[in-house]
């Protein structure tokens, strides 16, 4: 069972996403801006992605740059916490298959899970 956190306004997300369907993949779909994630959930993806908090933030973002999340002593509780207060700090798309999960960028790395 695949499950794809996907933002349909984002190219990467919807190319993601056709990649999987093109294998005969019809992933679970979790418009993650609408039903956003808490911090348990962020914290599991985390840790099947393999990456920090720091790691999975989208640094362009304005909310980025206003929460002052660039500050190096803020903790990955602390980024996670900014993650569910605005969702769209999270990076895209992310791909999980069982206990791996893979980040769309590009969307070629999806493939790691097949």
């Amino acid at each position: 069972m695949y499950t794809i956190y996907h933002n349909p306004r984002c190219s990467k997300s919807r190319q993601t996403l056709q990649l999987l369907k093109e294998q005969g993949i019809e992933p679970e779909v979790i418009l993650y801006l609408d039903t956003p994630l808490d911090a348990a959930q962020i914290t599991g993806l985390l840790k099947k992605l393999g990456l920090s908090a720091r790691e999975l933030l989208r640094k362009g973002e304005e909310e980025y740059k206003a929460r002052g999340l660039a500050d190096t002593s803020l903790s990955d509780s602390g980024l996670i916490a900014a993650m569910v207060a605005a969702p769209k700090l999270i990076e895209r798309p992310i791909v999980v298959c069982g206990d791996r999960a893979v980040l769309g960028r590009p969307p070629e790395n999806v493939k790691a899970l097949f």
